[in-house]
């Protein structure tokens, strides 16, 4: 009931121009519920109404080109052709039901070929080739036992039927139980309900590049002219594509406006206890740690709330580097929490960070889902009253019953796909609290402008001394015997391995099984010296499996991607990874990761099926060539896109409709600079280019960023 409410109330907010793109798909004339539900599953995922401007953004991806118009002598074969023939003779199969194709024989004046139909409507056929008749056949032609044919042609047209057909059709993509004449039907009915936009371009901006205007643009995508005018860097798309970068950007600058706007509260450390802890790390922090503990304590001592993002490479200590940063606002007489992925995770961190806290006389706790009831009671008690100084744990620190005594600093580990308004709702535990969020997947930089444009930036580049570079080879999937004798090697001279395996699909339960089978396999040559570990098991039983492969009791952990990130084993020095192919390269780059982080010599086995298509081949070279995250990160989004790489697309963090980063990256400074224009101009988007850019923010779903301008 909440939600029906807060959306009506967002429909009144929304200028009344943009209703026409604002009501359902299933409302276009020619839509039916049924259809309307595979729109709704198609373009906005199977719980919400796909609206008219998700349709008009669902641009298509190729097109069939059907310009080419030769005769039947002059046909290039493997080519789509439309081609204007006389109908000669019926050749239907010899019964109803057999299985025999029905092959229509036409012809012009310089040859002729067959039309083929396997299982098809006799009726129709015998209507549409009427024998003795001039027809229009579209389809790809084909040479079969020295004979031209068309099989299953797409279009059999008379004259009328020609003058209109598109000679570029369109190609979108489709959902099951959805054809191409749904889509292309109701987007050209959507597009006669585009009303007409104000222009919230700078004037002299669109005339130095040449850019037409939104609606030109977005009427002309989905009806291209050539099969260039769907590329990306197609002048209509580029319009687009700006469009929604500048919505994106406008949007992160009135978030960072805001933060600005609500000031922090100045936490300011005596150094004593981070003197403690750094006499007691057997290691000297590395140049770049150094630097990041010094721009965070700097903006902790700010009287602006601070919301930075910390990005490093695999194992390059970020852990160390919140310690540090916590031990500030402890210092100061306040609090900190550290917020975690995985329960997994959030103990490692309390167990490895509770030896140094005690050293500096700082107290931790921990929080998770899965306390008792006592236990729990007596966590949050003393996280009220001040006694924890550092409260370690899941998302479970974010839930209501979680009161703090003086909150300074939240500091989000490995939490980079989380959207713009949760990075908001992170501060309010704590009075005008600082966030920090922290991640060991290095992100490309248009990624960070296009996704943390709000938040400023450190980078951990060096790794601690003594890291050894980890030998990484690629296996065949055919010489799995060779790869478990190697193990067997390894293990009997006291290394310890990772397994992981592949993902089958996007399914725990699969993928667990997966990892179930290949554990059953190495449990028979291994014994008990094989464990198991997968997001499907209970809680208790993965902190078990993974307690005993840390003591060494299990010397190979049969894994799926559950240890990905954070998990610490100095002595495990092999990684297995099964099926290389169907990982994305950052995530290979963090499987690896999780070995090399002792003194000996490590190495990195990525098995895969022969026959590797181009982009795995790709991503396994790459593999082999580089440990440099930050290399590996651009190149995961040259070859996935900016959907997959931050995992938006299973998320819920709002990905791009149109702008594809891979490509229209070149576009993001232009876009960050006129937002940063816009709002030092008319902060409040008063003006009349200000009230057309708050139809763009609505437009491209960035309509968080106008309840900011009302809530001041």
């Amino acid at each position: 009931m909440r939600k029906r409410i807060a959306c009506s109330i967002n429909d009144l907010m929304r200028p009344a121009l943009l209703n026409p793109l604002f009501a359902p798909v299933q409302s276009l004339p020619g839509v039916g519920p049924k259809t309307g539900k595979l729109f709704d599953r198609l373009l906005s995922g199977r719980h919400s109404e796909a609206m008219v401007a998700d349709l008009l953004f669902h641009l298509p991806y190729n097109v069939i080109d059907r310009r080419v118009r030769p005769k039947i002598a002059e046909a290039e074969p493997d080519t789509v052709v439309t081609i204007e023939v006389t109908v000669a003779e019926h050749r239907p199969p010899p019964s109803l039901h057999s299985r025999a194709p029905y092959k229509v024989l036409v012809e012009d004046e310089t040859g002729n070929m067959l039309l083929v139909f396997f299982l098809a409507n006799h009726q129709w056929i015998e209507r549409s080739l009427p024998v003795g008749e001039k027809r229009w056949v579209s389809g790809k032609l084909a040479v079969w036992d020295g004979y031209r044919q068309i099989v299953h042609p797409d279009k059999v047209l008379d004259e009328t039927g020609l003058k209109r057909l598109p000679p570029v059709e369109p190609v979108y993509g489709l959902t099951d139980g959805l054809y191409q004449r749904n889509v292309q039907k109701a987007v050209e009915v959507a597009l006669q309900r585009l009303p007409m936009l104000p222009e919230w371009l700078d004037p002299a901006f669109a005339q130095a590049r040449n850019l037409q205007s939104f609606n030109e643009a977005l009427a002309l995508s989905p009806l291209p002219k050539s099969p260039g005018d769907i590329a990306a860097d197609a002048p209509a798309r580029m319009r687009l594509a700006f469009d929604e970068l500048l919505a994106s950007q406008l949007a992160l600058a009135m978030v960072r406006a805001q933060m600005r706007r609500s000031k922090g509260r100045p936490t300011v450390g005596d150094g004593s206890s981070t003197a403690r802890i750094l006499s007691a790390l057997p290691f000297t922090l590395t140049g770049s740690q150094q630097q990041t503990i010094a721009e965070v304590t700097a903006d902790m001592a700010s009287e602006n709330r601070m919301l930075r993002l910390v990005q490093g490479d695999v194992g390059s200590g970020k852990t160390i580097v919140a310690l540090l940063t916590m031990t500030a606002a402890v210092e100061a007489g306040r609090q900190a929490a550290l917020m975690a992925p995985t329960e997994i995770l959030a103990r490692q961190h309390f167990e490895r960070l509770k030896p140094l806290a005690e050293a500096a006389g700082i107290r931790l706790g921990l929080i998770t889902g899965k306390d008792r009831v006592a236990q729990r009671r007596q966590t949050l008690a003393e996280t009220a009253d001040g006694t924890i100084d550092i409260l370690i744990g899941t998302h479970a620190l974010f839930q209501d019953d979680v009161h703090f005594k003086d909150l300074a600093l939240a500091v989000v580990d490995e939490q980079h796909r989380f959207g713009v308004h949760q990075r908001l709702a992170l501060g309010e535990k704590g009075m005008a609290a600082d966030i920090l969020v922290m991640t060991a997947t290095p992100i490309p930089r248009t990624l960070v402008l296009s996704y943390f444009g709000d938040m400023d930036l450190s980078t951990l580049r060096d790794k601690p001394a003594g890291r050894t570079p980890i030998d990484t080879r690629a296996v065949p999937t055919d010489r799995l015997n060779d790869v478990i004798a190697g193990i067997m090697r390894a293990v009997k001279s006291g290394s310890q391995v990772y397994w992981v395996c592949p993902l089958v699909e996007e399914s725990e339960e699969v993928d667990a099984a997966a990892a179930e089978d290949r554990y059953e396999a190495l449990k028979q040559i291994f014994g008990d010296q094989a464990g198991l570990v997968h997001g499907r098991m209970k809680s208790k039983d993965k902190d078990a499996a993974m307690a005993k492969f840390v003591a060494g009791e299990t010397r190979i952990l049969v894994a799926t991607t559950v240890i990905e990130v954070g998990v610490d084993v100095p002595a495990a020095t092999i990684m297995v990874i099964e099926q290389a192919e169907r990982f994305g390269l950052a995530q290979l780059h963090q499987l690896r990761g999780r070995v090399g982080r002792g003194s000996e010599k490590s190495s990195c086995l990525l098995l895969y099926k022969p026959g590797l298509g181009e982009v795995a081949r790709a991503r396994i070279n790459i593999m082999r060539e580089t440990d440099d995250g930050f290399r590996i990160a651009e190149e995961d989004l040259r070859l996935r896109g900016e959907g997959e790489v931050l995992g938006t697309r299973q998320s819920g963090t709002p990905g791009f409709k149109v702008a594809q980063l891979e490509v229209h990256g070149a576009l993001l400074p232009a876009a960050q600079d006129d937002a940063k224009l816009i709002l030092a101009r008319d902060p409040d988007l008063a003006s009349e280019r200000g009230k057309a850019l708050r139809i763009l923010l609505y437009l491209f779903g960035r309509d968080e960023a106008v309840k900011l301008l009302r809530a001041g």
